[in-house]
């Protein structure tokens, strides 16, 4: 089932004042793929609290470091992966790489001052987590109504 995509990155610096950049980008991206209101707000606070996450834990005070986002758009959902150790993505490769996230998993700067991945897992259909160089956030949003029918087919087979 290999399925054609479009495919943006952004890189940022890790630094707070950039996150309103990455919001804007994915604001338009989910927009034009033909995300609902409510969608692309949830889309926003996860993917800002992903990339605060990173800007806040990532790097020392000293380091410049950088923020890397790439969207995988595709006909029925938008993949979206936030890395903070500024390296851009093989999209594909990188996604294979990525298990899914297990509870157990200390990821806790994703803890650190509030609800972070609790947030990040409530708002989006499915989210991963790869934390061995840097840290990888891999989240799944499926336009309206695609996951429903993607959940019907799998009970009737």
């Amino acid at each position: 089932m290999n399925q054609s995509f479009d495919y943006i990155e952004i890189k940022v610096p890790a630094k707070a004042e950039f996150v309103n950049v990455v919001r804007l980008t994915l604001s338009g991206i989910a927009s034009r793929m033909g995300f609902v209101y409510d969608d692309i707000e949830d889309l926003k606070i996860a993917v800002s609290e992903a990339c605060t996450n990173a800007v806040h834990h990532a790097y020392k005070e000293e380091e410049q470091g950088e923020v890397v986002v790439g969207f995988g758009l595709y006909e029925n959902r938008l993949e979206v992966m936030v890395a903070d150790n500024g390296k851009s993505f093989d999209f594909l490769s990188a996604k294979q790489g990525i298990g899914r996230y297990q509870q157990t998993e200390s990821i806790e700067y994703l803890r650190e001052g509030g609800l972070g991945l609790y947030l990040i897992e409530s708002l989006m259909d499915e989210v991963r987590i790869h934390d061995k160089e840097g840290v990888t956030v891999f989240m799944i949003k499926y336009l309206e109504g695609e996951q429903v029918e993607m959940d019907a087919k799998a009970l009737s087979t």
